[in-house]
């Protein structure tokens, strides 16, 4: 199988419930970290807040250069 390469930026959005939680809690396990605030508003249709979180890859560190 063919591994996919990472986006650089994601942003999850969803009902703020256990199951976003996780969600986000599963990308930073995956190498991204937070960005910013979270985003809240309501559902008025369905009665229940929706959520937003933008994620980014971590950096990987500078290499040395072997110059000297």
């Amino acid at each position: 199988m063919a591994t996919e390469k990472k986006k650089k930026y994601v942003l999850l959005t969803g009902k703020d419930d256990a199951a976003f939680c996780q969600r986000v809690s599963d990308r930073m396990d995956d190498g991204y970290e937070l960005y910013g605030s979270p985003a809240i508003t309501f559902n008025i249709f369905k009665r229940h807040p929706v959520v937003a979180q933008a994620l980014v890859l971590k950096k990987k560190p500078a290499r040395k250069s072997s110059k000297k």
